[in-house]
């Protein structure tokens, strides 16, 4: 890629594949250049089952991005999720061998590699290795130790775990459509970064990320991730469900759903139907849509009995660990009728939709502020904070050769000047002593 303020999110999810590139304004917005989609061909609930189908769609993305943007790309920033994925908690530390030096980011990047030597089970790998609270010589609760002096830097952290085979998969797959692998990011916490604020992550906050085939969770509190899971049902199931319950083909009932759903079967009249037509000639099927919204109902309350069990797993009645901010729902299943009703009386907790759209430019087209597209969006972002932290690295490294070298130049200008002094003879030297020794005879 020949611009270094460009970047690009590839969401590979089970429904569909979206390319977006883009870079940020003036303002600090994210303005997109180009964006492609493609239905998703060979993904089963967030894992690829079919290399060649998944090339394919990616391939059908990432060309209508380039085509729309007229960019050339050559790498990109890939969300991961699928039932694989798990999250433990681990502490490490590091003995500094100077205390009186401060503590760096090469500091804390030595003990974030450590943590990456963790040996897991067999086929699996670490994904993120994301650093919680720090204690420096045994003073806890420290949230950025960087500038600090002591000997002994050990931290908590939250470490995502996933199957090699399904990672590496997943790359196979990138570099088949001509792209190289930028970076890695687990999808709930991409997602997060697109929707939610830095004041929810503060209060204590669950993202609840609704996808076609996953449904990925992300608990913040006081700013850090606290917790993550997935979650192996999504909007495909309940799609699944309308197919066997009404008998009726998938097209018509991803239609149904999408059009005429509600998780809230209350609210539909007993006479309120919608009529589908039949295959081959067969007469149309006439389906109540108070049924329809039952089956969505049982499917929707098992997804998020499951969601706010990993909740309870986290340990949000404790006072210390109360999400003020409640849920924030998005992705692509957020968009049904109702849900938000139905969470809040499931869970009891304050719920809103998260929508991408205030992380994106004034611009931008309308379609992508919808939460199906917030794990593309947070992709996007990603990329552009890694490329961030790259450029200010090599400003650094000029900085620093640039320093080494008007040093250098110091040291030839006085061995130049030491040159340029004319040399005594022998006689002036002995008579320079001579005058210091009648001096010191006075």
């Amino acid at each position: 890629m020949e611009h270094n303020d460009i970047s690009v999110g590839l969401d590979i999810g089970t429904t569909k594949i979206v390319a977006m590139i883009g870079r940020r304004n003036e303002y600090g917005k994210i303005e997109l250049l180009g964006t492609g989609k493609a239905k998703s061909l060979g993904v089963h609930r967030g894992v690829v089952n079919n290399i060649t189908q998944t090339i394919q769609s990616i391939q059908m993305a990432v060309d209508e991005a380039i085509a729309v943007s007229g960019i050339k790309i050559d790498e990109a920033v890939v969300g991961i999720a699928g039932q694989h994925i798990r999250s433990l908690q681990h502490s490490d530390y590091i003995t500094r061998p100077n205390a009186e030096d401060v503590i760096d980011e090469d500091d804390l990047e030595k003990l974030e590699k450590q943590v990456h030597k963790l040996v897991m089970l067999p086929g699996e790998e670490i994904i993120h290795v994301l650093p919680q609270e720090f204690k420096v010589d045994g003073q806890p609760e420290i949230a950025q130790p960087v500038g600090m002096y002591g000997g002994r830097l050990e931290a908590n952290f939250h470490v995502v775990v996933g199957q090699v085979s399904s990672i590496r998969n997943v790359g196979r797959c990138i570099k088949s459509a001509g792209l190289n692998l930028a970076g890695i990011t687990l999808e709930p916490l991409a997602s997060a970064e697109a929707v939610l604020s830095s004041e929810e992550k503060e209060a204590g906050v669950a993202l609840i990320d609704i996808g076609g085939g996953t449904t990925d969770l992300a608990i913040f509190k006081n700013g850090i991730i606290r917790h993550t899971a997935v979650i192996p049902f999504g909007g495909n199931v309940i799609t699944e469900d309308i197919k066997e319950g009404c008998s009726i083909i998938e097209k018509q009932a991803e239609l149904l759903k999408t059009k005429f759903g509600s998780a809230w079967p209350g609210e539909n009249k007993d006479n309120e139907i919608v009529s589908i037509p039949g295959l081959r000639g067969r007469e149309p099927k006439e389906i109540t849509l108070k049924n329809l919204s039952k089956i969505i109902h049982a499917r929707v309350v098992e997804i998020i009995e499951q969601v706010f069990l990993e909740i309870k797993n986290y340990g949000h009645e404790e006072p210390k660990k109360k999400l003020i901010a409640g849920i924030v729902l998005t992705g692509g299943g957020a968009n049904l009728k109702h849900l938000k009703q139905l969470v809040e009386y499931i869970t009891g907790m304050d719920t809103r939709i998260g929508y991408p759209n205030e992380n994106l430019a004034g611009d931008s087209d309308e379609i992508f502020s919808s939460p199906q597209y917030a794990t593309a969006v947070g992709l996007l972002m990603n990329g552009l904070n890694r490329l961030d932290k790259k450029n200010l690295k090599t400003i650094q490294q000029q900085a620093v050769q640039e320093e080494e070298a008007s040093e250098k130049d110091k040291e030839v200008v006085e061995e130049i000047e030491t040159l340029k002094e004319p040399k005594k003879s022998i006689f002036e030297k002995w008579g320079d002593r001579f005058r210091d020794f009648l001096d010191n005879a006075e």
